[in-house]
């Protein structure tokens, strides 16, 4: 089997719950007034939709979305360096933030 396909393999890891905590923490704490929680309360609030339907709609992109960033990591780290990853994540995050403060200012 090849490499990136390793993903996809059965094999046994022990949990990491500090991992568990911090990736949990991270994406909670990022998701909160996010757009997808605000669109979520939209849903929500018409009176007429299953409160059930949206939890479930919303929980399953979260979820399919949270796959396709862990898909995207894997394979990307079998041609770029962790540490280059990172460096392009804080360079990323760093535009994001230096342009909303832009659009904020002005």
């Amino acid at each position: 089997m090849s490499r990136p396909l390793s993903l996809l393999k059965c094999e046994y890891q022990s949990m990491d719950l500090k991992l568990l905590l911090t990736v949990f923490l991270t994406v909670f704490i990022a998701e909160l007034g996010d757009k997808t929680q605000l669109s979520t309360m939209l849903f929500a609030a018409d009176k007429q939709v299953s409160k059930w339907t949206v939890f479930l709609g919303a929980s399953l992109a979260l979820v399919l979305s949270s796959a396709i960033g862990v898909l995207a990591g894997h394979l990307l780290s079998n041609v770029i360096s962790p540490k280059v990853l990172h460096i392009i994540a804080g360079v990323g995050f760093l535009l994001i933030g230096a342009a909303t403060l832009w659009k904020a200012l002005s």
